[in-house]
């Protein structure tokens, strides 16, 4: 039964998660241990400054005393296994405590904090700019598959080869050179002016104003491939014969086109729709970093460089989290949609 296959489905991804999550924590327990270590240590340091009236034997009593507290706090005293298990705990309920040098902009240091305001800015240019990927890819691909071989599929599969190779960050930097330096009608960087304009409707202009170029030039770089592979896909239910029957029947051929054939060709679709929807949650680290947008991408950067692990890990845990919700939710949907799957593919 199909609630079988859910179930099934769902603890599933939950399983998969928490492996993906123990190898995390294993990969980076040592970085994260000396990061805490060296944390231990200056907090040890700033709290002794304090003692000034106290003999120098006392104070190292203390800061003996005060280390070992800490270690014990932070399990670091414990065997290896079960502090690589203690992190993985924790990262999996989202308890990614406090980052070790990057803040919000509030000021607040708490991982999910920092998260959470890099989370809606990279879904409101890569999902926006996925979702109108796919909605031009899909109608120009059944376009070029209603007449393959013609003017307009010829003349778009050869840009497609063009830009389907082309790396984005060379397009980014051809797109700000020539808009930016050349004609001037976009900003360069950044998601608003400096400073931001006040009001509601002069912000969000400004919001629009700075995102049109990175958002252009993504939908420039995406829709090709999308096209193509609709048009591959497209190109073999036309030829079956209900769809010849269709068009027998005198049924108008914008209702074969996006009634009988987009019908069938639903699954894959749905597959490219979701893994685009996916693969945008968690930014581009290069591209944020050309047009300097504060998304999930480059806030993974920045920690990176700045060594900042519980930041990095709480970046891995959501964006592996959400994709891995995204895979269960394609799944579901392929079952609920094929009836082979809630028997497990048996005839």
């Amino acid at each position: 039964m199909y609630k079988w296959f859910a179930i099934k489905r769902i603890l599933k991804g939950i399983f998969n998660y928490i492996i993906i999550i123990f190898l995390l924590s294993a990969l980076f327990n040592t970085v994260n241990e000396k990061t805490m270590r060296s944390e231990i240590e200056e907090q040890v340091h700033a709290e002794s400054m304090r003692l000034k009236n106290m003999q120098p034997q006392a104070i190292q009593k203390f800061q003996d005393s005060r280390r070992g507290e800490l270690i014990r706090l932070y399990r670091l005293d414990r065997p290896l296994m079960e502090r690589v298990l203690y992190r993985s705990w924790n990262t999996v309920t989202f308890n990614f405590g406090k980052s070790t040098i990057i803040k919000s902009s509030r000021g607040d240091r708490e991982v999910l904090t920092i998260i959470g305001e890099a989370i809606p800015r990279s879904l409101i240019l890569f999902t926006l700019a996925a979702a109108i990927e796919i909605v031009v890819g899909i109608y120009l691909g059944l376009k070029k598959a209603q007449k393959p071989g013609g003017s307009l599929d010829r003349s778009t599969s050869l840009i497609t080869m063009i830009v389907y190779g082309m790396p984005t960050f060379w397009l980014a930097m051809i797109m700000i050179m020539f808009f930016v330096y050349q004609i001037k009608i976009f900003p360069s960087a950044g998601m608003h002016s400096i400073p931001p304009p006040t009001g509601a409707l002069a912000y969000f202009f400004d919001l629009l104003w700075h995102m049109s170029l990175p958002l252009l030039t993504l939908v420039i770089i995406g829709f090709w491939g999308v096209s193509y592979i609709v048009r591959n896909i497209v190109l073999g239910i036309l030829q079956e014969d209900y769809i010849m029957a269709a068009r027998a029947r005198g049924i108008p051929e914008r209702s074969v086109l996006f009634g009988h054939t987009l019908r069938t060709a639903a699954p894959p679709l749905i597959t490219i729709s979701i893994l685009s929807l996916l693969s945008s949650i968690a930014g581009a680290i290069i591209f944020e970093g050309i047009f300097s947008w504060p998304g999930l991408g480059n806030l993974y950067w920045i920690a990176v460089q700045q060594n900042d692990i519980p930041v990095l890990m709480g970046d891995l845990a959501i964006t592996v989290g959400l994709y891995q919700f995204g895979l269960i939710v394609l799944d579901l949907t392929y079952g609920f949609m094929d009836q082979r799957i809630k028997v497990g593919g048996k005839a």
